[in-house]
Order: structure tokens, then sequence, then C-alpha cells
């Protein structure tokens, strides 16, 4: 029987699935949005809207688009398509578009307002201790996640990434950062996706990984447990507070 702590809406909650060993796999790809911070600034938000209009001359609309668990590509694509915009209008752009979110996030580094989410420094100071090697699995474009990871001081306990500048769908980009994390850890190891979304459960489950969920983006958890991940929890503190 698995094992899942409920009460009062505060109280911290876990699910873990019987027999699976959250912090003893070789490798984990963290999501940056939700799980790791979130942003109470809209630079990275606001670099899609000027982007769209200094490249190609038009306004970018995103409602209806969904942008939680999404990538950056994810959300150009949707919105254009949601526009009636045949791929030959945008396609040819999407590179200077990426080029140009970029550098409007870089320029704003400065003005970046970020908050940690909770237990991220202990978890990957926990994690590293026990040898695993730890990754970046993120919707962001490559650029972008670094300046997040470096505002918040995080950048150091990452020795590879996998980011969206080259995949529309996050499984590619998931299998992508797998691929990496095995070329670090072994060809054998065992690769766990941890993320905030719904996205990122089905992301790690199209490529045969394991996946710890966290409650601290905009799915509650309720909303992740039903799509059975091994692990679900309140947040990344409650999880390690849980192990000791």
């Amino acid at each position: 029987m698995s094992t899942t702590l409920t009460s009062a809406q505060t109280t911290p909650r876990i699910h873990i699935q019987d027999g699976f060993l959250w912090d003893q796999q070789k490798a984990y790809l963290f999501d940056i949005d939700g799980t790791i911070l979130r942003s109470r600034d809209r630079i990275h938000y606001d670099s899609f809207f000027e982007s769209v209009r200094s490249i190609m001359g038009r306004e970018l609309v995103l409602d209806g688009v969904t942008l939680s668990g999404n990538t950056d590509p994810g959300i150009l694509r949707d919105a254009f398509r949601l526009a009636a915009l045949d791929p030959e209008h945008w396609e040819p752009h999407l590179e200077s578009v990426f080029r140009s979110m970029c550098s409007f996030v870089a320029e704003r580094r400065e003005q970046m307002d970020l908050m940690k989410m909770p237990g991220v420094d202990e978890i990957l100071a926990y994690l590293h201790a026990k040898g695993a090697t730890l990754g970046v699995g993120t919707g962001n474009l490559e650029v972008i996640g670094w300046l997040k990871l470096e505002a918040v001081g995080v950048r150091h306990w990452f020795s590879f990434g996998g980011f969206s500048d080259r995949f529309v769908q996050r499984s590619d980009m998931i299998a992508h950062a797998a691929s990496l994390g095995r070329s670090l850890a072994g060809q054998n190891a065992t690769v766990c996706v941890i993320g905030d979304t719904p996205s990122d459960i089905v992301a790690a489950r199209a490529n045969g990984l394991p996946t710890i969920a966290v409650a601290t983006g905009h799915y509650s958890f309720d909303d992740l447990l039903e799509h059975h991940p091994e692990v679900c929890a309140t947040t990344l503190a409650d999880l390690l507070a849980s192990a000791q």
C-alpha cells in the first residue's frame, strides 16, 4: 500500500509509491518555474511579446494558451495556431525570436524578482551528498533558464541541462536531458524527473522515467496525485523532512 499523509490544507502531504526509493536515483532532472523558483516579475513573460513584435512586426496574443508546463517554443506554436497563422509565416522567424527573448531577459537580469521554493537548497545539497548527478529539465530556453538559476544562487549544483531551444514537445526535451544525464551518471543510470505540473509527469512517463511532483506551482497536491507520479509532495522541504 502506498504511503499518503493527509489532513488540513496547510499540513504537509506526502505520497510515495511502494518500493520507490526517491532519494536513491542516480540522476535527477529539475524543472525550474514552479519547482525551483517562481517569478514575481514579468520579464520572461514580456519577452514573448516584445520579441514577436520586434522580429515579426505583429502583436502576440497568449489568451487561451497554456503556459504552465509548456515549453517556450510550444507557447509560441500554440499562440500562432490559435491566431490561425500559417507555419510558413512564423517558423522561419523562430530562431530570431528565441535570440531576441534571451537578449531581452539577459539585459534585465538585475531586475528579476525570483522567489526560491521551500527546501530547494537543502534537497540539492542532500541529493548531491548522496552522489546523484543533478541536471535541469525545463521548458525555458537555455540562456533564460541558466540566468534564473544563477539569480537564485543554485546554478553551481547542476552539471548539465535539458532546455527547450530545439524541442517543442516537453517529452522530447526530457528524452534529450535524460540522455545527457546518463552520459554523466552511466548509461544504465536511473533518471528521475522533478516537476510541478501534470506535463512533467506525462513527459517523464513517455520516456519511462519516474516523477517527483511538488505542489509549489499552479497545481494542487490532489491535482498532481491524479496523474499517479511515483512521489507527490506539498513542497520539496516537506519531502526531505519525511526522509529524515
